[in-house]
């Protein structure tokens, strides 16, 4: 990803809406999982640490690491969280085996070659019982100028997250589709009406839209707060878990 858009993430991941959706989608997702009170949770492509920021507000005793292959994300990082931060590349984490209770990864597993060898080191890294928190960008067809300048490579169905996930042993557990409500906005902004000059969609939107935006976000955190799922989306979120035995 390009440098000025881990910079413009540093400025917004706090207050957009998308970001404090997805954010609060990871914690619930964690929250459920029955972490322990001082469980050790990885942020693998932890990008400038908004993610590890939430967490910390929301369980002080988790034991919180992040890493990423970007130095200037890993810099930022640092300076917002005062977490661990490491620079690498998920695909080979610098991490002893069974290290981590749970390890999280946002929008990362689309933008490296090789998902499958990322994926077999989060399961390596993982305590027997340990569980992954996914998301990822949904639908190829709805891949646009936005994917090209956040560095996407692909997008994916709900379906094949879940056979990635268990091509590297993990067992799915929980899966949805997210982004429901702003959907058809998305297809209409990326598809039929691009903008002439176009950047990610990664900025802050004036206030009427934000207060729009994060309505629509938590009537869908309501939905899935009581196991419901949502049926389709431009995000898929899923949670999968380390067999005991392994």
């Amino acid at each position: 990803m390009q440098p000025d858009e881990y910079r413009k993430m540093a400025e917004v991941e706090d207050r957009m809406w998308y970001y404090r959706a997805l954010h609060r989608h990871v914690a619930r997702s964690l929250v459920a999982s029955g972490l322990s009170a001082d469980a050790a949770i990885l942020d693998a492509g932890c990008g400038t640490g908004g993610l590890l920021r939430h967490l910390r507000a929301e369980q002080p005793t988790w034991r919180l690491s992040g890493v990423d292959l970007s130095s200037l994300a890993c810099e930022l990082a640092r300076e917002r969280t005062g977490a661990e931060i490491t620079e690498s590349s998920i695909t080979r984490l610098p991490f002893a085996n069974a290290s981590f209770s749970a390890i999280t990864s946002c929008d990362v597993l689309c933008q490296v070659e090789q998902p499958p060898a990322a994926l077999r080191e989060f399961v390596r890294c993982l305590k027997p019982g340990g569980v992954v928190v996914l998301t990822m960008p949904a639908y190829q067809w709805l891949f646009s100028y936005h994917d090209q300048q956040v560095a996407n490579l692909r997008r994916y169905t709900g379906h094949g997250v879940k056979e990635l996930l268990q091509t590297a042993g993990l067992q799915p557990i929980w899966s949805s589709y997210w982004n429901t409500l702003p959907f058809p906005l998305a297809v209409l902004r990326r598809k039929i009406f691009p903008p002439a000059d176009p950047t990610s969609d990664v900025r802050l939107y004036p206030v009427p839209l934000e207060a729009m935006f994060n309505t629509m976000m938590a009537i869908e955190h309501a939905w899935l707060s009581t196991g419901g799922r949502l049926p389709y989306g431009s995000s898929v979120l899923l949670v999968g878990r380390k067999p005991d035995h392994a």
